[in-house]
Formats: C-alpha cells, sequence, structure tokens
C-alpha cells in the first residue's frame, strides 16, 4: 500500500512537472541539433486499446514515421527464450494472468501471438530502427545459456551503432559478457546521482533518466567524459526544444511520431530549397 502511494504521487508530480514545461516557451533548436535530433519511442506508438506496447504493430508505426529507434523489454520464457514484454505477465496489457516465465515460448503464442520473440523483433528492425533492449530485473535460470541466447541473436548487429542495453539495474548488466560496456545505459528514476557516478567510473555509453532529474550539472560532467545522456518522457514541443538545446543525445517519448512530425515540419523548408538548388 505504502509503495503504491509512492509511486502515485511520483506519478502527480511528474504530471505537473509535464505541464510546466509544456507551456515554458522555448527557443526553436538550430536545423544542426533538429538534424541530429534521435527520437526513441518508448515501447513503440501505442495505446493499448487499438495498437498494443512492445508489438510489431507498434514498431512498425514507428519505424513509418521515421522515428530513429526504439525501446522495448526483454522478458524470458520457461524454456528460456527472450521475448519483447515489459511485465512478467500478461494482465495489464492483454489482460489475461499468464506469467512469462511459467510457459514455454509456443505456448505463449498460442495464447496471445500478439506478444514478438526478441528475434522476430531483431530480424525486422535491426539496421533500421536502433534498439535500445531494456533488461528487466528478473532471476536468470542458466546465465551462461541466456547469455549466449543474447549474443547469436544480437550478432549481425554493431555494439552501440545499432543497438545499446538499458537496465533500471545495472548490476543485470554482469550477466551480458559478449559486448563493452559503452553498450550499456543506466535508467535512473530517482537515484541519478548514484547511476550517474556509477556509468561514469565504469565507463558506460552513459545514462538515461527523467529530464527534470538529469540536470545541468549532471549533463556536463557526461560531456565532458564524452559520454551521452537520454531523456524521458518528452511529450511535448517546448520540452523537445528544451532537451535538444541543452544537448541532450536521445530523446525517449511516448508520442514520438508526434515529436519527429515536429522536427520534419521544421526542417521540411529547408529541404525544398536544397532540391531547387540541386535541381538547378
Amino acid at each position: 500500500m505504502v509503495m503504491n502511494i509512492a509511486l502515485w504521487l511520483e506519478e502527480r508530480l511528474l504530471e505537473v512537472v509535464d505541464f510546466f514545461y509544456a507551456n515554458l516557451p522555448q527557443p526553436i533548436p538550430d536545423n544542426q541539433l533538429l538534424k541530429q535530433c534521435k527520437i526513441i519511442s518508448h515501447r513503440g506508438e501505442h495505446d493499448n486499446k487499438t495498437v498494443f506496447e512492445n508489438t510489431i504493430s507498434a514498431f512498425d508505426r514507428v519505424k513509418n514515421a521515421g522515428v530513429w529507434g526504439i525501446e522495448f523489454d526483454i522478458r524470458w520464457t520457461k524454456d528460456l527464450q527472450p521475448v519483447v514484454l515489459h511485465d512478467n505477465n500478461l494482465q495489464r496489457v492483454f489482460k489475461s494472468d499468464i506469467e512469462v516465465n511459467k510457459v514455454t515460448l509456443a505456448e505463449l503464442k498460442e495464447h496471445c501471438n500478439l506478444v514478438p520473440s526478441l528475434s522476430e523483433v531483431i530480424q525486422k528492425y535491426g539496421k533500421t530502427l536502433h534498439l535500445m533492449a531494456e533488461i528487466k530485473e528478473e532471476e536468470y535460470p542458466d546465465p551462461l545459456y541466456q547469455n549466449n541466447v543474447l549474443k547469436d541473436l544480437f550478432d549481425p548487429l554493431t555494439p552501440q551503432v545499432d543497438f545499446h542495453f538499458i537496465s533500471l539495474r545495472p548490476e543485470m548488466f554482469m550477466l551480458i559478457n559478449f559486448v563493452p560496456s559503452s553498450t550499456f545505459l543506466p535508467s535512473a528514476r530517482l537515484n541519478v546521482k548514484r547511476l550517474s557516478h556509477q556509468a561514469l567510473l565504469k565507463n558506460y555509453r552513459g545514462i538515461t533518466g527523467h529530464y527534470f532529474l538529469i540536470i545541468d550539472t549532471i549533463l556536463k560532467k557526461h560531456h565532458q567524459q564524452n559520454q551521452r545522456v537520454g531523456t524521458g518522457f518528452i511529450g511535448s514541443k517546448n520540452c523537445l526544444f528544451r532537451e535538444l538545446n541543452r544537448g541532450v543525445k536521445w530523446i525517449f517519448s511516448n508520442n514520438a511520431v508526434e515529436l519527429q512530425n515536429i522536427c520534419n515540419s521544421l526542417l521540411a523548408p529547408e529541404s525544398v530549397i536544397g532540391d531547387q538548388e540541386a535541381e538547378g
């Protein structure tokens, strides 16, 4: 009960913060910043009514809109096959009490074929979308085998260039030994200071966290060590402009397509001029 109240209070606080920054005018970033903008769709473009999070349909919408990347979650089935799902069960999204680690991949697919395997996601979007794969905190019954499964699946891709691993629990990175530490991104909640220090110490690629909590002094520390910072969850034009002007590299959002359209519309006049000059 106490945890539920704390979570509710945190969500209400962030709603107030979002409202404030959405209505705080910001200067339009220059064209170079807009061109370099790397927007990442949080679990795909979904409403969990007609299109569900972490599904092929949600990711297709992102790809078709020209968004740079997707964030998704990795869970393991009973037969130790990785699937793309945020929760450890299907209740919240698909209204089913099935627990992922209690069924095989075949059984999961038979019950709910909307849940994609990690293999499906990599085969369809690898090298066309940047993959931000979140390693969930859960027990690994056979760490060596599971590490090798991930290694085989990600083998066609290049770490950092094509994908990163993120986690709320950076301890989970210890289970993955086939990529350099610069592939890892701790994802902070209220523990930004501790995870920031850890990312700097362990030479991770950087850190991700809520835009309100990653203050400019933390941002500067990571930039000085040639690390990158991603912030979420950006949901408005003004907040997008603020983050780009601050030098944030990755923009995580539940409204990625909308934000991408904003960038495209601002760059469109330049594109038209460039086309005219090329034709002339």
